[in-house]
């Protein structure tokens, strides 16, 4: 049965798509079968898996609405053991959509069950807000990564996000944990870095990933040639710093 990890973060640009994009790439290359689910309005982990949005017949918008059943909106995406469920704008309407739905919160949940013994790992990139989507991501995961840039407002908001955690622990998953915390867009030259390094771990005691994510233009172009780094420039900082890290995650599993 897979682990189902959700990839969150409710701020926008700290490389939380970057990162589900780039993990799952490379668990899938140190040989795991993996699912990357995009259930991100915007579909950037689609296209960052060079999948055309516009030309979808299914998506994760089928599945919150029932319109398809899990198996028939996975793409093989053509990179070493990853599949992707793919997203585009029409789940801008879901919220809205699920709000009169019975258990609206377990449909996520539900819809993988048809695929769970197919993988080792399921990933989940959530939108950048603390919505139905990302509750319904929440209930549906085992674990939670949250990637965090090193940036004066770093700490914003993230305890709203554990509140958040708290209460669908409460209510709906309380075997939900957190995974761990990535550190992104870091230079070690900077006091600033080391100064959110040092708040981070405080308010993460024992949580944050040894391995971080480094500013690097390998990783901002690679979306746009639709590649995960590793396959884009293979001996690029970034992709290094992802295989460091799918190690890392392996290592903890």
């Amino acid at each position: 049965m897979a682990k189902t990890v959700s990839v969150l973060n409710q701020k926008g640009g700290v490389g939380k798509t970057t990162t589900a994009v780039n993990l799952s790439a490379a668990v899938g290359a140190l040989g795991k079968k993996v699912l990357l689910a995009d259930i991100d309005p915007q579909g950037n982990s689609t296209s960052g898996y060079g999948i055309n949005k516009r030309k979808l017949e299914y998506s994760s918008y089928s599945i919150l609405m029932n319109e398809a059943k899990t198996s028939e909106t996975i793409i093989h995406t053509g990179f070493e053991n990853v599949d992707l469920i793919p997203a585009n704008m029409d789940l801008a309407g879901a919220e809205l959509e699920l709000i009169n739905v019975n258990e609206r919160e377990k449909v996520l949940r539900n819809s993988l069950y048809e695929v769970w013994n197919n993988y080792d790992f399921i990933f989940l990139d959530c939108p950048p807000s603390l919505g139905l989507i990302t509750l319904d991501a929440l209930t549906a995961s085992d674990t939670f990564i949250v990637p965090i840039q090193c940036e004066y407002y770093a700490l914003e908001g993230l305890s709203q996000l554990m509140a958040t955690v708290r209460k669908i622990k409460q209510l709906y998953n309380p075997y939900l944990g957190l995974e761990g915390v990535l550190l992104t867009m870091y230079d070690g030259r900077l006091n600033l870095t080391q100064q959110v390094v040092t708040e981070v771990k405080k308010f993460f005691p024992g949580k944050v990933y040894k391995t971080t994510i480094p500013r690097n233009v390998r990783l901002s172009e690679a979306p746009s040639f639709g590649q995960p780094v590793i396959y884009y420039d293979s001996q690029s900082k970034g992709a290094k710093a992802y295989m460091d890290l799918a190690r890392e995650f392996l290592s903890r599993q």
